[in-house]
């Protein structure tokens, strides 16, 4: 059978490589691997709850996962220019099954820890090889933003429903959630389009490497920066709204009603991609982003809390995508974007980390304050390569 036969004959996906079906598909793709971190408090919980680990084992459960996603995405980059992307998703989707498998027999935390790690190794070099691919699409941003609009409604609905079946049928029922997901990715992995790497009228998009490097590095340290300040306080958020009085019942309720609201942010991004260039959204989402952390001092108030929830839901949904494809914009081989995955990892597993060393109890002002100081370097670091492609883009 010719190319363009199996192209007309492949379904939507390869018939428009750049259209919202394969869109749908690559953030499948690159949710695969950390499917896991949408779901974390239903993991964390069901180890407790399930497995009897202690509130520490389930916490460095989570944590191996996330910290073996950041160097898989590490490791990727050295290997994306020189390996064949669709078999070699295929035999990453496979391992992740099989180690999902293996999970579900496993109840000592010594065992699971080193194999959770194991499993983010490889989830994090599918992430990588996925982003490397949505690179190469036309409008990296707009893709980026319906993977945001999978991550937070899937994830939103995973949250929601694992814990009641895990209570149900068992911790493996959460391992057979990621399993279905990896199975899924897998029947739409053939219908996607080559994606070959793209060849640049200059090789950076600001007309040369060296000219660029020094802004690529502030793209990838905004992206650090953004991750670990909203996920250094969002982890705590439970914590933060009971220290100021608020109900747990009424707390659960909002954090889990705003990451459903938090979906216009993406949607807003598929909408408008980059049509009016990166830096005012950017701006826009950042400015409101510093300002739903800095109100959460008032959270005993309700209306407070539920509207900073939301605000900064919805701008976390809206900033990542422009600034992962600010990271894209730099190579279109997909190296830069595999670069950026691996800056958005270690700033997901450095957040809690370094909310875990400032002091908490009466202290969350700390906290917040720390994340206002990060989202505001992030905006620094963010405006300047965002600018200076937008002018490249206009010339």
């Amino acid at each position: 059978m010719t190319d363009a036969a199996i192209t007309r004959d492949a379904g939507p996906a390869r018939r428009d490589p750049d259209g919202l079906v394969a869109a749908l598909f690559l953030s499948f793709l690159a949710t695969a691997g950390i499917f896991y971190v949408n779901i974390m408090p239903a993991l964390v919980s069901g180890l407790i709850s399930g497995l009897g680990f202690s509130q520490r084992e389930a916490g460095f459960v989570g944590s191996a996962n996330l910290y073996g996603a950041a160097f898989g995405a590490l490791t990727i980059v050295l290997l994306i220019a020189r390996i064949e992307w669709r078999r070699t998703c295929y035999a990453l989707l496979a391992t992740l099954v099989t180690v999902d498998a293996l999970s579900m027999a496993v109840h000592a935390p010594g065992v699971m820890i080193p194999l959770r790690a194991a499993h983010g190794f490889i989830g994090g070099m599918l992430v990588g090889v996925a982003f490397a691919v949505i690179a190469r699409t036309k409008s990296p941003d707009r893709v980026f933003g319906v993977l945001l609009f999978v991550q937070f409604g899937l994830g939103g609905l995973g949250v929601m429903a694992l814990p009641r079946l895990a209570a149900l049928y068992g911790t493996g029922v959460l391992f057979l959630a990621l399993i279905a997901f990896s199975v899924v990715t897998l029947a739409m992995l053939p219908f996607l389009g080559a994606y070959p790497p793209r060849s640049p009228a200059a090789r950076a998009a600001m007309g040369g490497a060296s000219a660029s490097a020094g802004k690529f590095v502030l793209a990838l340290l905004a992206i650090f920066l953004f991750q670990a300040s909203n996920m250094g306080l969002f982890a705590y958020i439970l914590e933060l709204g009971a220290s100021a009085g608020l109900p747990r019942e009424f707390i659960s309720t909002a954090v889990g009603a705003a990451t459903w609201v938090g979906i216009a942010g993406c949607l807003l991004v598929i909408a408008i991609a980059t049509r009016h260039g990166r830096t005012l959204p950017l701006a826009i989402g950042l400015v409101v982003t510093l300002l739903g952390i800095w109100v959460l001092h008032f959270a005993g108030n309700r209306v407070v809390f539920v509207v900073a929830n939301c605000a900064t839901g919805i701008t976390w949904s809206l900033v990542m995508p422009y600034l992962l494809g600010l990271a894209s914009a730099f190579d279109r081989a997909g190296r830069a974007a595999a670069l950026g995955g691996f800056a958005s990892k270690m700033g997901l597993a450095s957040g809690p980390l370094l909310g875990a060393l400032v002091p908490t109890g009466e202290q969350f002002a700390l906290l917040i304050n720390l994340s206002c100081v990060g989202i505001a370097l992030c905006a620094l670091a963010a405006l300047i390569p965002a600018r200076a492609l937008d002018k490249h883009s206009a010339a």
